[in-house]
């Protein structure tokens, strides 16, 4: 490896630790109707198991309503079953064509729950972040314990890593901040 593809690599692990945090948050309840909230719910359909997205339209019609629109009729006690089962706490209502779920309200000590369990999955992505650059330094100096770039390439390739761990701390930092405020919103 050289020094472009460490850097490039390090970018794109970094990239990939902070999309992770965001589909993270984007599974976590916050008083608000959101489809993402749904990622991951998988359904017996079929005689198989199937992503909620592939056998049904899903939709928000209000900030307090998901309503998903299965395909095939045949569908609906499935999938309200893979809701129940779910760790969401939802509850869903069958009127025969679609499927509604309400958002309940958090409550004030549910709130601090999430914002604490928000700080911990901000907390491993930072670290994830750190390893990534613990991992691209070491590959640098390996590369000039090695003869194949100078001391001074060393010094400045570290530093860039530097600046791009940086950048990636702070994307992080405004994705929590962003999701804190969501769920501390009333």
């Amino acid at each position: 490896m050289d020094i472009d593809e460490i850097l490039l690599d390090a970018d794109d692990r970094m990239d990939k630790s902070v999309r992770h945090l965001q589909d993270s948050f984007a599974r976590i309840r916050t008083g608000k109707a959101s489809v993402g909230l749904l990622d991951g719910i998988k359904v017996n359909a079929y005689g198989t198991e199937l992503p909620l997205q592939q056998v049904s339209n899903l939709l928000t019609p209000d900030v307090k309503t998901i309503v998903i629109q299965p395909y095939d009729k045949n569908t609906i006690p499935a999938i309200e079953k893979a809701i129940r089962i779910s760790d969401l706490g939802l509850n869903p209502v069958n009127d025969g064509t679609v499927v509604r779920i309400n958002i309940p309200a958090l409550t004030e000590e549910r709130r601090r729950e999430i914002v604490r369990h928000v700080h911990k999955l901000t907390e491993e992505a930072r670290q994830a972040v750190r390893q990534i650059r613990r991992d691209a330094n070491d590959s640098v100096k390996k590369l000039e314990k090695e003869h194949q770039i100078s001391e001074d390439q060393m010094y400045r390739t570290l530093d860039e890593i530097q600046e791009h761990t940086d950048e990636h701390i702070r994307r992080i930092e405004e994705v929590m901040e962003d999701k804190e405020k969501e769920v501390l919103e009333i």
